[in-house]
């Protein structure tokens, strides 16, 4: 039968190429650089990483205007390096990951933190809090191809040209390597999977009118203005 509509697949843009990164899942770790946990009250030295998910359709252009979302009164800002991948799998060794690996870009994973602290403490899922529209900020993907698969970068992010995240992806609790492996023994991967890798200290709120800026040395910037 014919349907009286029609639904887009998701799709990433990929640095020098008309070609487009079809998107399939977007996972995100928790968690994953020790000075982040800390500041949201995490032990570090003690947590295995976790995941959670938001829609393919949430990812919104890197330098795109982002409406301030609903139901919320604390937006804040996590800058993460992604992977995005060519395969992928089940019980990936942590030395196989590379292969699995298309290329890299810089996310914004947005969060309702209000939203979020109401969940946890009724233990209630994120969902609303992570997976919302427009919630994943996203550069063109870097191939790796072209980049190889950088271990150290500054990782930063600004808002109104006022320092508010900056370190280095070397200081990733769990590697990309190690993160791929691990989600694998949830889920089979498969191409056209991006997982946000988790955020360094500084994460903060955003306001409207806010410029939220960032980057990853050699991988790519974003510039969202919200309105």
């Amino acid at each position: 039968m014919s349907l009286p509509f029609s639904v887009a697949a998701a799709t990433a843009e990929i640095a020098g190429s008309d070609a487009s990164f079809p998107i399939r899942r977007i996972f995100c770790v928790g968690k994953n650089y020790a000075d982040h946990a800390r500041e949201m009250g995490g032990d570090p030295t003690r947590e295995p990483p976790f995941f959670f998910s938001k829609p393919a359709d949430a990812t919104v252009a890197a330098t795109a205007g982002i409406a301030m979302p609903p139901r919320t009164d604390n937006l804040h800002h996590e800058i993460e390096l992604v992977v995005a991948l060519a395969k992928g799998g089940t019980d990936i060794a942590p030395g196989d990951a590379a292969a699995c690996i298309f290329g890299y870009a810089v996310g914004n994973d947005l969060t309702r933190r209000d939203l979020q602290a109401d969940a946890k403490a009724g233990g209630r899922p994120w969902d609303m809090a992570k997976g919302f529209d427009r919630s994943a900020v996203l550069s063109p993907i870097r191939p790796a191809a072209e980049i190889g698969h950088p271990t150290r970068a500054r990782i930063w992010l600004s808002v109104n040209g006022e320092s508010r995240q900056d370190g280095d992806i070397a200081d990733m609790t769990w590697p990309v390597a190690e993160i791929i492996a691990e989600l694998s023994t949830y889920v089979e991967l498969k191409a056209g999977d991006l997982i946000y890798t988790g955020t360094p200290a500084g994460v903060g709120r955003i306001v409207a009118g806010d410029l939220v800026e960032g980057g990853i040395d050699g991988i790519g910037t974003i510039a969202n203005r919200f309105t």
